[in-house]
């Protein structure tokens, strides 16, 4: 499929503790034997030239409708090929997967948090088109006060809404993104925010299990059940997000099996809270609290004025905040103007298996659709309204 819009989620189910993993194994294996696989793995593809890369893109093998195509002209190809950002991330980081996969949907990754400022004229003509907005004015972080919120239990009566879930990204504002990541970063930053992590108390306390070391089998378990990422990513790959696998990367679970992080998926770092019901309330609550408690462990995020907080795809920044809900609809969802009504209320509805997918026995997943341009409790108030208005109209249908 064409270039993440939305990244590859957890589904909605209740987490299982990943079986055959040792908790007090090392973090990744940085040993020189690792290092020179990975070089070694480097050198065997040669990879295309700027110029190699832009003549692709002129001259696709395959139809190419991307927003990197819409706005990568040559006078702003002349401007930004000789500029390289503070993390050493140059034009053709941020483009080779959109020229060597001419069917993306963006086509355009950030090599690293200060891309976004030295490739703004590229970076933010992506932003404005994808987001729909025409400035780029996000504002400050604002979460709301979660011991006043006018929401709770969206479905108490427990029969349409089957889970709910609300996830967030963020990225560490020291480190680049994968483009420009060596293998000892990786395993730094894992290092440092399994510190943060070991540090949570309460409900938020958990493990954390390095995919380096789990056996094959676990991780066809977990990522079947998707609650584990995994390397298949053809757009992901070509723009170097799966360098130096696995080493760096793992998921943690809270003890109640209610959160969880993935580390050096595509983002750095990915916060999710999630469980079965309609309990919102609750699942933001968590993240909340899991947001402050690891910023208050020393985490510090990538963020810039006007675009919130910092993603390596652009389409996911902003408050970085998708929540939805697995809802069964079976009457509205059968409508000729069901997408029209998600469309008013500014939600999207998805196969329960990720965009792109069908949905089964009636259940759809259930999200708000805007990230930029508004604060995480607008976000969430949004979302929050538009299910309201789902579960109104498919009573209204007998559902």
């Amino acid at each position: 499929m064409p270039q993440d819009s939305s990244p590859r989620e957890t589904n909605h189910k209740e987490l299982k503790p990943p079986p055959e993993i040792n908790p007090k194994e090392k973090t990744s294996d940085d040993s020189s034997k690792q290092v020179k696989k990975n070089e070694s793995k480097m050198m065997e593809k040669k990879q295309l030239t700027l110029d190699e890369l832009w003549a692709r893109l002129c001259d696709p093998p395959t139809e190419c409708n991307s927003l990197l195509k819409k706005h990568l002209t040559q006078e702003a190809l002349d401007d930004l090929r000789e500029l390289q950002t503070q993390f050493g991330g140059k034009l053709e980081d941020c483009i080779r997967s959109g020229c060597e996969n001419t069917d993306s949907g963006v086509g355009v990754y950030a090599s690293d948090p200060d891309a976004y400022t030295v490739f703004a004229p590229l970076l933010d003509a992506v932003i404005k088109d994808y987001h729909k907005v025409s400035e780029l004015n996000h504002p400050n972080p604002d979460f709301g006060d979660v011991d006043k919120l006018d929401f709770g239990d969206l479905d108490p009566e427990g029969n349409l809404i089957v889970s709910t879930r609300v996830r967030v990204g963020r990225s560490h504002d020291s480190y680049g993104f994968p483009p420009v990541l060596k293998l000892e970063d990786r395993v730094e930053m894992e290092k440092k925010t399994v510190e943060a992590l070991n540090k949570l108390e309460g409900e938020l306390k958990g493990t954390y299990y390095p995919l380096t070391g789990m056996t094959k089998e676990t991780q066809k378990q977990l990522t079947d059940d998707h609650f584990l990422f995994n390397d298949s990513d053809r757009f992901l790959r070509a723009a170097g997000g799966y360098n130096d696998w696995p080493t760096g990367r793992g998921i943690f679970f809270n003890d109640n099996k209610t959160f969880l992080v993935w580390v050096n998926e595509e983002d750095h770092l990915r916060f999710i809270s999630m469980q079965k019901g309609g309990n919102l309330k609750e699942v933001y609550v968590r993240l909340v609290k899991a947001i402050k408690a690891l910023e208050s462990s020393g985490l510090s995020f990538a963020k810039r004025e006007g675009l919130g907080y910092l993603t390596f795809c652009p389409s996911n920044l902003g408050t970085t905040l998708r929540a939805s809900v697995h809802i069964k609809i079976p009457k509205l969802s059968q409508t000729p103007d069901f997408k029209a009504f998600c469309d008013k209320y500014n939600i999207q509805a998805r196969g329960i298996h990720g965009e792109h997918t069908e949905s089964v026995g009636g259940v759809y997943d259930i999200s708000n659709k805007r990230r930029l341009g508004l604060t995480e409790i607008q976000a969430i108030q949004e979302m929050r309204r538009g299910v309201e208005a789902v579960i109104a109209e498919e009573k209204k249908l007998g559902g």
